[in-house]
């Protein structure tokens, strides 16, 4: 039972990072960030390497793209920003 509670523990902080991570680029836009300056908003949840997945998976789930070194909310992510806010 430990190793699922460690995973679910571990989904769990991913889960927080990526939401964090995705309204930080979403109140920011239109600003564009770097990897690294993401990492640095987050403060103790940016870990570098937590961060980097969080933007592949985010990615992979089309709320996020990157330009280069920037990280941008997509079009779809907007969107629902929008009708969230509306």
């Amino acid at each position: 039972m430990e190793e699922s509670e460690d995973i679910r523990s571990t989904a769990g902080e991913d889960a927080t990072l990526e939401s964090a991570l995705l309204q930080l680029v979403l109140a920011l836009h239109p600003t564009a960030l770097t990897l690294e300056e993401v990492v640095r908003e987050l403060g103790e949840e940016g870990d570098p390497d937590a961060v980097e997945r969080a933007v592949r998976d985010l990615g992979a789930a089309g709320l996020l793209k990157r330009s280069g070194t920037l990280v941008l909310p997509t079009r779809a992510a907007l969107r629902f920003d929008e009708l969230l806010a509306g």
